[in-house]
């Protein structure tokens, strides 16, 4: 039961952050129209499409947190990352698994959940010696948010 209640907790963490950037979404993507750091979003930059082969290493020279090559509506908030991607949650998973472990992480697989269309990793391993926070919600139009930060978990 315990779980159900965190998993519920870090749902509604999640989809409060998807809301916040919601109401103040024409604030956010005015300035990622700027060159070098938007995404693959084609309604938020229309003009240059040679940009979407840059998307991936402009973004992640903003932040230390790896990003999907299809991240689009980027936010960092303090730290934590937001974006949204297409892959399914299977694909999102497996590449943060690919990503972390590359790098020398190790999952904390008692902490992983996965439910209908959402789920929660923890990563351990970086030299900040907090745990890399990895949660994920499908948004049901074929798109899902992914949020990343550090935590003493």
């Amino acid at each position: 039961m315990k779980p159900n209640r965190i998993y519920l907790a870090l749902a509604v963490l999640v989809l409060a952050s998807i809301a916040c950037q919601t109401v103040a979404g024409g604030a956010e993507q005015a300035p990622s129209a700027a060159p070098g750091t938007d995404n693959d979003n084609s309604e938020v930059a229309p003009p240059t499409p040679a940009d979407s082969n840059e998307t991936n290493s402009n973004n992640t020279t903003s932040t230390d947190f790896p990003m999907t090559s299809d991240a689009f509506n980027v936010t960092d908030i303090n730290g934590t990352l937001i974006f949204y991607t297409k892959l399914s949650l299977e694909e999102t998973m497996d590449f943060y698994r690919g990503e972390y472990t590359a790098m020398g992480y190790t999952e904390r697989e008692l902490l992983t959940i996965v439910t209908d269309g959402t789920f929660s990793m923890v990563f351990d391993g970086d030299p900040s010696g907090k745990a890399v926070v990895i949660q994920s919600v499908d948004l049901g139009d074929g798109s899902r948010t992914v949020t990343i930060r550090l935590e003493a978990v």
